[in-house]
């Protein structure tokens, strides 16, 4: 059994996951991902076997194999003969003001996401490169308001994502002959994930179990170098990109060379509004929130 999995026949966290249809890899991928840094796993930690990974996902043995490749390359395992894969880096949250993380307790982005959706009504202004993360981590909590964990009554959501014609520096193959492949993955990706996203919510107010989801999607003419997350108007979440080197996977099969930034691995430093508005946490809260407005009302259709 894999610790703190549930399987549902072949859906996982929601996710048809199975080889079929030449998604499989991306799932079982962004579903790691995902408990890299919702605490699931910690630096030190085993993954399960290949074998076990395969039957959990209902993929084959080469796509956990190609998987765990990837993951390795981004830096987030690393495998030895003879002991198996284990973790060596996990995503890190900054508390330079209120909310330091609890004796014994990891605080990453799944955990502060399951917070926020503890509260009754939940508003949530995301502003990414593509919504990968954001769907990993809703499908979680999806799963926590389907199983009675969690009652919330509704949900707002606001995404910026960049304009699908905007050039970006990132990701972008070393060879321009594959450009255009390359622009077209990542369009996938975004396409996916957010179709994904936005099925679960509604699916979840369709079902009765959440009274009112308001879900808006807008595309701004910016290419992010920093992703955020605004919870609640009370809390925010924001970091930069990391730009590195790393060979990825085009859906034709090729591994190419490419300049890319960490998503899921990327340092986010947390800030809380207080009841003091000239405090760092308030001001932080303030003015991000006036940035994401702005670009929202302004500049994104």
């Amino acid at each position: 059994m894999l610790v703190g999995w549930r399987r549902y026949g072949r859906s996982v966290n929601g996710y048809w996951v199975g080889d079929s249809g030449g998604r499989g890899f991306e799932l079982v991928l962004n579903a790691l991902r995902a408990r890299l840094t919702n605490g699931t796993y910690e630096i030190g930690d085993r993954l399960p076997t290949q074998r076990d990974l395969a039957n959990h996902f209902s993929v084959s043995r080469d796509t956990v194999q190609r998987v765990l490749k990837a993951l390795a390359g981004e830096g987030w395992i690393e495998s030895r003969q003879g002991s198996g894969t284990r973790v060596i880096m996990t995503q890190l949250i900054q508390f330079p003001t209120t909310k330091a993380a609890q004796p014994g307790r990891a605080v990453m982005l799944g955990s502060l996401i399951s917070e926020a959706f503890e509260q009754p009504e939940i508003t949530l202004d995301v502003y990414t490169l593509t919504s990968e993360s954001l769907d990993a981590h809703v499908r979680v909590q999806a799963e926590r308001i389907r199983a009675g964990e969690i009652a919330p009554q509704r949900i707002a959501l606001r995404m910026l994502l960049p304009s699908e014609e905007l050039e970006l520096p990132y990701p972008r193959p070393k060879d321009p002959a594959y450009n255009e492949p390359m622009r077209q993955r990542l369009l996938g990706i975004t396409r996916l994930h957010t179709m994904s996203l936005q099925g679960a919510l509604r699916e979840l107010r369709t079902d009765g179990l959440i009274h009112t989801v308001d879900i808006e999607i807008r595309h701004a003419p910016l290419a992010p170098t920093f992703k955020l997350y605004l919870f609640n108007g009370a809390e925010v979440l924001q970091g930069p990109y990391e730009v590195i080197e790393r060979r990825i996977e085009l859906d034709s099969g090729d591994e190419i060379e490419a300049l890319d930034v960490l998503g899921f691995g990327a340092t986010l430093t947390h800030y809380v509004k207080d009841d003091d508005p000239n405090s760092q946490g308030s001001v932080s809260v303030a003015s991000m929130q006036s940035w994401f407005d702005s670009v929202w009302n302004l500049l994104s259709t």
